[in-house]
């Protein structure tokens, strides 16, 4: 993501570490180059679980968000993002949040519309895209808060299971369209199914499409009914760590297109996607605090940690992730950032005091000091928000984003956790503006 300019106006900045950089443009970049390689076989929704911090950029640029929780919706209202941009998904639907949506959507008109007409919105205000159902209790609760309100139904994505705790099985999804009548304020628009990440095989995309397109036909010739739309979460692979394949981006969606071209269903289809959006766009950088050697093995701390740093089923230490060494200063007229190398091998650790913490054995870094710089690459999914924070009531990293225009901003300063691990939540605020002055 980052170049040598851009690392370099990180550092004359003066810029806290450890910090994430998220990088808004790139994000664009590449959900903008997702939609035209799908060349209008489906649409982006962006699952913005894997960074909330892409909200904003992900709302103007793709054509829709998963959003699973009340705070999650409560970071795109304030954001601004259209509601009829928002899927409502998620396993647990809190009573009292779903009354709150359907509240905001302000929905009014005529009710009962259908078909193309129900799918493009309701009159009026237009509300949530489509809520997702994934259980007989969810159907239950979304029927009950929509029926007292004056406007159309509800546009529902049936979710189906991957065999897990998610959604519903087929039979249930099929004996609910059966009995659609006892639901008359929802409209059952589409299904929904994910069922999993990181998939290396196109062959088990190609499956679980076929296996949808089945169920689909299954609806349309048992139960006479149409479903018009297949929100689908490929879970496409992102390689992270040294050694791994390197994914051709260009063939791998091509063949998504043709796997959808085979299908007889010629409904709207989303690409359901997070990691795979987010993971490229963004970094973490994290500053070298001490140097030792113990038992003849070298190793450096850094101010950051296995708390800040999270890949998908890593364990710490035993892979080599995308990363780049910058020795501090950097060099003026420096033609590029020179990666790690030579025979000077190092074990990265962390701040935390547990043997745990050590985030890369025997990396070469050559010359290494104190007050270099490390820059983990590819960490711009789910690392911001699935790490450990509160383990030894460190500060949480600042966050900066970056944009060509606006250049770097800290959108969000170093926060301190210790309120948090003994109770004294109400002086928070004051902790915030003594940690950021």
């Amino acid at each position: 993501m980052a170049d040598y300019n851009f690392l370099q106006k990180f550092i004359e900045d003066k810029n806290p570490t450890p910090s994430y950089v998220f990088d808004l443009d790139a994000l664009a970049v590449h959900v903008n180059k997702i939609k035209e390689l799908l060349a209008g076989k489906a649409r982006v929704c962006y699952a913005m679980k894997a960074n909330p911090f892409f909200t904003r950029t992900a709302a103007q640029e793709a054509d829709g968000l998963e959003v699973c929780s009340p705070g999650e919706y409560a970071i795109c209202r304030r954001a601004g993002v259209p509601l009829e941009k928002i899927v409502l998904s998620g396993v647990n639907k809190e009573a009292s949040h779903v009354r709150e949506v359907v509240g905001d959507a302000g929905i009014s008109g005529p009710a009962g519309r259908s078909g193309a007409d129900a799918l493009s919105g309701p009159a009026g205000t237009p509300g949530p895209a489509a809520y997702t159902a994934e259980s007989l209790s969810q159907l239950d609760l979304l029927e009950s808060c929509a029926a007292k309100t004056q406007g159309n139904p509800l546009r529902v994505l049936l979710r189906l299971t991957s065999g897990n705790q998610f959604g519903m099985d087929e039979e249930t999804i099929l004996s609910i369209i059966k009995k659609r009548s006892s639901y008359p304020h929802l409209h059952f628009t589409g299904l929904q199914y994910y069922s999993g990440t990181q998939k290396k095989q196109a062959g088990k995309i190609r499956k679980e499409l076929e296996q949808l397109d089945a169920l689909l036909e299954r609806i349309r010739n048992e139960l006479q009914y149409e479903i018009r739309e297949l929100e689908y979460g490929p879970g496409f692979h992102i390689p992270y760590f040294e050694g791994e394949s390197p994914v051709d981006e260009d063939a791998m969606l091509a063949d998504f297109r043709e796997a959808l071209d085979a299908m007889a269903f010629k409904g709207r289809i989303s690409l359901e996607a997070g990691r795979f959006l987010a993971a490229p766009c963004g970094s973490y950088v994290t500053r070298v605090v001490d140097t030792k050697q113990n038992q003849g093995q070298n190793y450096c701390i850094v101010d950051g940690g296995i708390n800040h740093v999270n890949y998908y089923g890593q364990a710490m230490a035993m892979k080599i992730p995308a990363i780049r060494f910058l020795p501090h200063p950097l060099s003026p007229g420096m033609p590029d950032v020179q990666p790690p190398g030579g025979d000077s091998q190092w074990t990265v650790c962390g701040s935390l005091c547990t043997s745990g913490d050590m985030l890369v054995k025997n990396l070469p870094l050559p010359g290494l000091k104190t007050g270099d710089m490390l820059v983990f690459d590819r960490i711009g999914a789910y690392a911001v928000t699935e790490g450990i924070y509160l383990f030894l009531s460190r500060r949480l990293p600042a966050v900066l984003t970056y944009e060509k225009d606006a250049g770097l901003k800290l959108v969000r300063g170093a926060l301190p956790t210790s309120p948090f691990n003994d109770g004294s939540i109400q002086y928070f605020e004051d902790c915030i503006k003594k940690e950021n002055p």
